[in-house]
């Protein structure tokens, strides 16, 4: 049974205050109910004596304290699922908002799950075949990771991001299903990413979740929750393998600190509330594979760092929870390369053990060491060439350069509707290699 309450004791921003009623618990879904019939959905964050505390996800526009009322629903906010919601588009509480009606035949799920029981885990093994030369060989993406992208203000990281769900695919390929959380997106940034999908045929395996710049910031506390109940949902009960790619985690961070401001809550680093590194943890450590389980969650997480920063506390704390990071570098970004990732701050952890004869290629590994190895040495030659001069570096040195402009040019860069295969990725980087003199390839 239902229970309603008439009348709100104040209205702070996307905050509401009601007297304390005895029926009610923390994190309960509740519904304000307007003198205009119009619902809107809330959930209790704050639960005292006296006063409860309550964010409404739709926004507080148009709601009078007198004439609202509170209804109580007993349990926490939980959406609708079904295999149906392949191909389809939501908001960010999970609504459907592309005009083709209400999922039928669905099973309710609590958005609030918990992280992966470490006892029930499986080792991630397997690699996601981006179509990527960079990630594939350099830091591949091994099924049941946490691997993010850390970008920078003004890198378009919305061509990568399009160019990952676009190409994406594993071994099973009809097993496979992308859900895709987009969080303070512009408008146009949103149909750049519908009508790619639609283009290139690919809208039928992804599941969208959006919240645009001009939606309640408060929503987007919600919009990755959502998404990863939904991806729950189609890996541990459908049995499919499922990429989750959120962007971007900084507008996330940012509705907390907005939440915790109106909140009273005493700032943490650069205004952030203490528990930042708790929400992230629990949106994160939702990824993985469980060992009576066929399905997998992987994840990429996608962010701003701010001024470039990648000590700044979004980019800082999600690479203390993460396996790994790739990294967007402006220089490679303004020199034109796309993608623009700056493969020696980039890493995957755990990308060892889903690569090798088993899973890409015998020679990977090795593959991998020496472009590593010897991009580095680029770096030397580079800045010994800015002191000296080009003419008057070594003949080995000279070689360098040479691979160094090849490796950016032909390896990272690739067109934007270039889909590599592995083979293609390893075999191109051999060619690269072959520049340089034999005696210099010590990790083959």
């Amino acid at each position: 049974m239902k229970i309603q309450y008439l009348g709100l004791e104040n209205i702070n921003g996307p905050l509401v205050y009601l007297k304390t009623p005895k029926e009610i618990s923390y994190n309960e879904q509740i519904e304000l109910i307007l003198k205009s019939g119009e619902r809107r959905i809330g959930n209790v964050i704050v639960l005292n004596e006296d006063v409860t505390a309550i964010q409404v996800y739709e926004g507080t526009d148009g709601i009078n304290i007198d004439g609202v009322k509170t209804e109580l629903n007993g349990k926490p906010l939980q959406i609708k699922l079904s295999k149906d919601v392949l191909g389809r588009i939501f908001n960010g509480i999970g609504k459907p908002i592309d005009g083709l009606g209400e999922i039928k035949n669905f099973v309710e799920r609590d958005i609030n799950s918990l992280p992966m029981n470490p006892i029930s885990r499986k080792y991630p093994r397997d690699y996601i075949e981006t179509g990527i030369s960079a990630i594939d060989g350099l830091m591949t993406l091994i099924r049941g990771q946490k691997l993010p992208i850390f970008s920078g203000s003004g890198i378009n990281h919305n061509d990568l991001t399009e160019q990952i769900i676009r190409q994406a695919n594993i071994k099973d390929n009809a097993n496979f299903a992308i859900v895709f959380g987009l969080m303070g997106a512009e408008y146009e940034t949103a149909e750049f990413f519908k009508q790619s999908f639609k283009e290139n045929g690919v809208l039928s395996k992804v599941v969208t979740f959006q919240n645009l710049s001009n939606d309640p910031s408060i929503e987007r506390i919600l919009t990755p929750k959502v998404a990863l109940t939904c991806a729950e949902y189609l890996a541990f009960d459908l049995d499919m393998q499922v990429l989750v790619i959120l962007t971007d985690m900084t507008a996330y961070a940012e509705a907390l600190r907005e939440v915790s401001t109106l909140k009273g809550e005493i700032p943490s680093r650069k205004g952030y509330p203490g528990y930042l590194y708790s929400e992230f943890a629990s949106i994160y450590e939702r990824a993985g594979m469980l060992k009576n389980k066929k399905g997998s969650i992987t994840q990429i997480p996608i962010l701003t760092m701010p001024n470039d920063d990648i000590s700044h506390p979004i980019p800082d704390l999600t690479g203390y929870i993460t396996e790994g990071q790739i990294v967007l570098g402006r220089e490679l970004y303004q020199k034109g390369i796309n993608p623009p990732i700056n493969i020696l701050n980039s890493l995957s952890r755990l990308m060892k053990d889903g690569i090798g004869k088993e899973y890409t290629r015998e020679d990977h590994g090795k593959i991998s060491d020496q472009l590593f190895s010897s991009y580095s040495r680029v770096q030397d030659a580079r800045a010994l060439a800015k002191v000296l001069g080009e003419s008057d570096l070594s003949d080995v040195d000279k070689k360098y350069l040479e691979f160094g402009q090849a490796f950016e040019n032909r390896f990272i860069n690739q067109g934007k509707f270039e889909n590599r295969t592995i083979n293609q990725t390893l075999d191109l980087a051999l060619e690269i290699l072959n520049i340089l003199p034999k005696e210099e390839l010590d990790k083959m």
